[in-house]
């Protein structure tokens, strides 16, 4: 654009425009998230209810749920979110610094092994039955991100524990069982307890309709595909700095700090120090992460993820 041009569209009032037009579309985006992720909301009493369907593997893809580990905690150089090379089977330098403290011996580096601990997510793709707070999603298929809680249950139902009950394959369209997902909050977390599948039935009545649902499914591969994660170096490199070891200033740090009102408390729920402990107990590897720690964490992880992306 020659600078005549540039004077003209300002005379026009053009440039304004586009700019407020960028504006909205950086609040819009910034506000929504990935369209593709569901996630049940709670009322005020932090009591929740809506009913999903598991679905099968997506097309040309093995399992129906993915596996992810990552890490998201804090040190003196800023903060460390990064996907962790643990879900490949690979090294990963945090998981091995986590292990150098906790075979220490000393209860203040456990302490911080405990801080640092992985975390572990499930994805799958899920198909909406019944969304009260928000109906719009109802009839819709969308990424379901869980913990291990929800897995275990999805995996008792696969492998029931009493002779009297039968093995269900809750990823089926047609002899699978939707789930009711309930929602309670204890001890300040989301709990997923009383959680159930309900009796095997098939999701619809048309295997037309029901194959136009599976088709609309996201692939799971790619989450965890080789490009989704940094290089040891990297990731190295990046740790180093957030734990104070190295001099070079990161450009993640930088981000951070010019979204210096989203430091702190960045949602109601997350704590920047120490999840509590879980109710099942303690636990001893500092690289597993307890069955009922609090999802609501997720919304800080995706904050900073999306700064780092940027």
């Amino acid at each position: 654009m020659s600078f005549s041009n540039l004077k003209k569209q300002s005379n026009l009032g053009s440039l304004t425009a586009k700019l407020v037009q960028q504006v909205e579309k950086m609040n819009k985006t910034s506000g929504s998230g990935d369209d593709r992720l569901w996630k049940p909301e709670v009322d005020k009493a932090g009591n929740g209810y809506a009913v999903i369907r598991f679905l099968p593997a997506p097309d040309g893809e093995d399992l129906p749920w993915a596996k992810l580990y990552t890490h998201a905690f804090q040190g003196t150089g800023g903060w460390f979110i990064e996907n962790s090379l643990t879900t490949l089977g690979q090294k990963d330098p945090v998981s091995e610094h986590n292990s150098q403290l906790w075979n220490s011996g000393i209860e203040s580096d456990k302490e911080i092994a405990r801080k640092q601990k992985r975390k572990l997510s499930y994805y799958a793709n899920i198909y909406v039955v019944k969304d009260s707070a928000n109906p719009h999603n109802e009839g819709q298929v969308f990424l379901y991100k869980f913990g291990k809680k929800i897995f275990d249950k999805i995996t008792a139902a696969m492998q029931p524990e009493f002779e009297d009950e039968d093995p269900i394959n809750p990823f089926d369209f047609w002899v699978g069982a939707n789930f009711k997902l309930k929602i309670k909050k204890v001890a300040g977390y989301w709990n997923y307890d009383s959680s159930e599948f309900d009796r095997q039935s098939a999701l619809l009545d048309d295997d037309d309709a029901m194959e136009s649902i599976w088709k609309k499914e996201y692939s799971l591969a790619e989450l965890v595909a080789p490009d989704q994660f940094k290089s040891y170096d990297e990731l190295k490199k990046r740790l180093d700095y957030v734990l104070g070891n190295a001099p070079s200033r990161s450009r993640v740090n930088e981000d951070l700090e010019d979204e210096s009102e989203g430091r702190g408390s960045f949602t109601p729920d997350f704590k920047s120090s120490t999840p509590p402990a879980s109710s099942d107990g303690g636990f001893n590897d500092p690289d597993i992460t307890p069955s009922n720690t609090s999802e609501d964490e997720d919304d800080a992880l995706s904050y900073f993820a999306k700064l780092a992306e940027e």
